[in-house]
């Protein structure tokens, strides 16, 4: 395979499998008749974390981005390369942000198929949403910016941080990182961090033929796509100068 290709083959499947465990863990809390339903919210801070080291690992051979803040992040800092071999150029740009917009929508897609019962069986239309898509708690659209622009930041500093030690944790280390941003971060909005996580699952929310799904709320589908653009590109910024 070519470059696009390989990037392609393996962000789309990485991605995939993040937002298929990723939701997957959300639907089993959220939705009924599920053996994991009303379970605490730290099932689902260690599901994401998971779902971010299995999907790692799947996509390793091109850096395992899964998130085009994590391209925006390599884009704009120091990096020479987006993975090795794999140059930094337009081309493989979109094709990073084109493979995890897919993956996403289609682990999103493989959520609904394993849980096609319990959505069937559930009448809480915001719950259904929930599995599919970030939210915030409290809607005030500046301050739910602020938080992922936050989150997303701490997340890309530390990850281009890992790239300078020699102590080789890789999938685990960004899987405990992102365990730690949801218990710390994840509060208000319920940390997106990504906007292809976000964006992709939302997509298929408003797609499929869920039973009373009501809205895809997509007057605030902006804030987890821009805030971590945002977050990614200051924590370039920010490692450039550190």
């Amino acid at each position: 395979m070519g470059i696009i290709e390989t990037i392609l083959v393996h962000e789309i499947a990485g991605t995939a499998f993040l937002t298929l465990l990723g939701c997957g863990v959300v639907a089993n809390v959220a939705l009924n008749k599920t053996n994991g339903h009303g379970s605490d919210g730290i099932v689902i801070f260690f599901g994401w974390g998971l779902a971010v080291f299995s999907g790692v690992y799947v996509a390793y051979d091109t850096g395992a981005h899964l998130n085009p803040a994590v391209t925006v992040g390599l884009l704009i800092g120091p990096a020479k390369e987006y993975a090795s071999g794999i140059p930094i150029t337009f081309a493989t740009t979109v094709a990073y942000f084109a493979a995890e917009m897919i993956g996403a929508f289609l682990g999103a897609v493989g959520c609904y198929l394993a849980y096609k019962k319990q959505y069937d069986d559930t009448e809480d239309g915001a719950a259904k949403l929930a599995t599919f898509s970030t939210g915030p708690t409290i809607r005030a659209y500046g301050w739910n910016l602020v938080t992922e622009i936050i989150g997303t930041f701490v997340l890309i500093f530390v990850i281009i941080m890992f790239g300078n030690t020699p102590s080789g944790l890789g999938p685990l280390a960004v899987a405990l990182l992102v365990v730690s941003i949801g218990a710390s971060l994840g509060g208000p909005t319920g940390y997106a961090i990504n906007p292809a996580r976000d964006l992709g699952p939302r997509i298929a929310h408003a797609l499929l033929p869920l039973k009373n799904k009501g809205p895809s709320d997509w007057g605030y589908a902006w804030v987890p796509v821009l805030g971590p653009v945002i977050g990614a590109a200051l924590a370039a910024l920010a490692v450039r100068v550190y």
